[in-house]
């Protein structure tokens, strides 16, 4: 039998058997299925199943390659927990839901009650004994970080970052409600270390994979966070 015909012959074999040809694309990667990945070559997806969940998965891609031709790649993965009243679209969400917000942001800057992991490119804060993030929507000093605590920012309504010590040990602020603050939206908002079980609205992952991420992250690329649902009104391709 010619050879031509034997090749014709398998390949007829390896379709009726269900094999997908060598040469098919797989699946495009999450950030090429988003509206907007933020614009930079570096970003982190936090997915979780819908918005009653507390856990997840994160993910940190990097585009490779030059314009036009560039592709996303992962660069680790690992499980994610969000807040105790699941997630809330982040343009609507309340203070004091213990929400995680859906949206996409930019990641400011990075801080930590232990020192910046080696390797570590973002300006990183050390957190101190008077280190607050101010919460109390009737300060001038809402939703930022504050050294010490304000007078106007009562100690009820803002958090004495060095209290926690699992969470905080390594940290990135989110963007979320950051830039122009609107009162009543919320306020701190971080990617952190997890703590004992969900969060209070922040995204959180094991210390290591924190500290991974920190290492990776480079300001140069503009690194960016989506947090979304698998899909619905809330899906992270929507962002």
């Amino acid at each position: 039998m010619r050879p031509g015909v034997v090749a014709a012959l398998l390949s007829a074999s390896l379709l009726v058997l269900g094999a997908a040809p060598a040469d098919r694309a797989g699946p495009r990667p999450l950030p090429a299925r988003m509206a907007d990945t933020g614009g930079g070559t570096q970003l982190i997806t936090a997915v979780a199943p819908e918005t009653g969940a507390t856990e997840g998965r994160v993910t940190w891609w990097e585009r490779r390659g030059g314009p036009g031709t560039g592709r996303w790649v992962e660069a680790g993965s690992a499980p994610a927990r969000f807040g105790a009243g699941g997630l809330a679209d982040g343009t609507t969400r309340r203070q004091g839901t213990n929400t995680t917000p859906t949206g996409l942001y930019d990641l400011p800057y990075a801080f930590g009650i232990r020192p910046a992991p080696r390797g570590t490119a973002y300006r990183y804060r050390p957190v101190r004994a008077d280190s607050w993030w101010c919460q109390d929507n009737a300060s001038r000093s809402y939703n930022r970080w504050a050294e010490p605590r304000p007078a106007d920012c009562r100690a009820a309504e803002a958090e004495h970052l060095i209290t926690y010590t699992a969470q905080y040990a390594h940290a990135l602020v989110v963007g979320f409600n950051y830039d122009r603050p609107v009162r009543g939206r919320g306020a701190g908002i971080f990617l952190h270390v997890d703590g004992r079980g969900a969060t209070a609205g922040c995204v959180s992952v094991p210390a290591e994979a924190m500290r991974r991420i920190l290492r990776w992250a480079d300001p140069a690329r503009r690194p960016h966070i989506a947090i979304g649902t698998s899909g619905g009104a809330t899906a992270i391709t929507r962002y």
